[in-house]
């Protein structure tokens, strides 16, 4: 049995305060996740974090491990900080400053190499879907990544474009069909998250399908009941 995982993405989101009453929330609620949090806010997030079942990750590295990269952080910058996780991929990422799936894949592979464990996002723009290229979109995007070092134990997650921060979502259906597309091209113990618009009344039913182990919440995971909601549907399918 795989273990559920549910990551929550702050974005560009966050202040010392509103980040003390969140995470205070999740801790006292016992939920076990992880928070992928603005660099500045890494080391208030690290210490109030210790010895919880809530763990720190990041929402982008560089692919370098040390150098004259002004504005970048390493791997190893990331677990001195207490960092477990780290976001790869992430479309805004890919969208807007231009990460290619080579990028992309040397990205992941020094967070590996760094001993912090990747979430790999994938996932199609709503022309792609369209199309009908769904499937190939995210072949492309992973296999960079297995090409170049495997997957491993890292983590991988399908975010459709289109049902981000829309309001649309994937239904359990379309779902559980790109997963099992993935599944058939990493290992059984994979874990394979959805992000896309996942809300408390939409979560158990997304989680409960069978190659579904979590998810990678956006905007939901800054409203603390919202995400310790999803958090706990996530631990009802295990």
């Amino acid at each position: 049995m795989r273990a559920r995982l549910v990551a929550g993405n702050w974005k560009m989101h966050g202040s010392l305060a509103a980040n003390a009453a969140l995470l205070d929330t999740l801790v006292a609620a016992g939920v076990e996740c992880v928070v992928c949090v603005p660099f500045p806010y890494l080391a208030q997030a690290a210490e109030r974090l210790k010895g919880t079942r809530v763990a720190l990750g990041a929402q982008n590295l560089s692919e370098h491990a040390s150098g004259a990269y002004t504005g970048e952080v390493s791997a190893t910058m990331l677990g001195e900080c207490g960092c477990r996780y780290v976001l790869v991929g992430h479309s805004e990422r890919r969208q807007l400053y231009g990460e290619s799936d080579e990028t992309v894949a040397a990205k992941f592979a020094a967070a590996r190499n760094g001993g912090i464990t990747p979430i790999l996002c994938v996932g199609e723009a709503l022309p792609e879907r369209e199309a009908a290229r769904t499937q190939e979109v995210v072949a492309r995007q992973l296999d960079a990544v297995l090409a170049r070092s495997g997957v491993g134990d890292a983590v991988v997650a399908y975010e459709p474009v289109w049902a981000i921060g829309t309001g649309r979502t994937a239904t359990p259906q379309q779902a559980q069909e790109v997963h099992a597309f993935l599944r058939q091209r990493v290992t059984a113990a994979t874990r394979i998250l959805y992000g896309g618009s996942v809300k408390a009344d939409n979560a158990a039913a997304i989680f409960a399908q069978p190659d579904v182990d979590g998810g990678l919440i956006g905007g939901a995971s800054l409203k603390a009941q919202e995400f310790i909601a999803i958090c706990k549907a996530a631990e009802r399918k295990g």
